[in-house]
């Protein structure tokens, strides 16, 4: 099933495994790896697709990002309006793992993608898991305890779910997995002490982490984009 989105004319599909909406984009043809790329709460699949072209290096391998659109869903957070979340959050000061089930369908809809990749001919050790905040949060999820060996996790502001259950959960085949973190120092919704957290857990786990804060609120900035991309050159090229 193919749409088209009205404001950007970018091309979504329906992939039947994982049962989501998502927007595509590679970089040239045959692409030889992929970056799935979750959303923060609120937006969706189209909210990154504009720093691709950024995050290319010259010679880069065809790479095709992937960025699914989260389910409609009531967010307690936002006074039960309907809105694009991976699931759903009372409060920022409290627990935000309370929605476990909400947690479980979007760590196997973002594996059911993973799948469709290798179905499409990408090796797991040349697929990267992305993800933005809450998006971000899930793409952790997933990759430490996805079966087979990945290429890498990119979590930018971001923080740790069901933290008590991560030595069980892990999967021995990414015990070594590379992760980008970076994270504002002027995070007002996920605050930077979360980042840090996370970073530190990922270090004692085992992992290689790069870790990078900039000046900056709940967002992006072109600093962290030149770094990612230098990030996914290592990882990729």
């Amino acid at each position: 099933m193919k749409t088209q989105d009205s404001a950007t004319g970018s091309p979504a599909r329906q992939l039947s495994g994982s049962g989501l909406e998502v927007v595509e984009v590679s970089t040239g043809p045959n692409p030889t790896a992929a970056v799935i790329w979750l959303h923060g709460l609120g937006a969706d699949g189209h909210d990154f697709e504009p720093v691709v072209p950024q995050l290319m290096w010259p010679g880069a391998p065809a790479v095709r990002f992937v960025f699914p659109h989260a389910p409609v869903r009531p967010v307690t957070l936002n006074g039960g309006m309907a809105m694009r979340a991976w699931y759903d959050i009372v409060s920022l000061s409290g627990d935000r793992d309370h929605d476990q089930k909400g947690i479980a369908d979007s760590v196997n809809s973002a594996a059911a993608l993973v799948e469709q990749e290798r179905q499409r001919g990408i090796a797991p050790d040349r697929i990267v898991l992305a993800g933005f905040s809450q998006g971000g949060a899930i793409a952790v999820q997933l990759a430490i305890r996805y079966p087979e060996t990945l290429a890498g996790l990119v979590a930018l502001s971001t923080y740790l779910l069901l933290e008590h259950r991560l030595d069980d959960d892990r999967n021995p085949a990414n015990l070594k997995l590379p992760v980008f973190v970076g994270h504002g120092t002027a995070d007002p919704m996920v605050p930077f002490f979360l980042g840090e957290h996370l970073t530190d857990r990922l270090r004692r786990m085992g992992h290689p982490v790069e870790s990078h804060s900039y000046p900056m609120p709940h967002a992006v900035c072109p600093e962290e984009i030149a770094d990612l991309s230098a990030w996914l050159r290592k990882t990729l090229d």
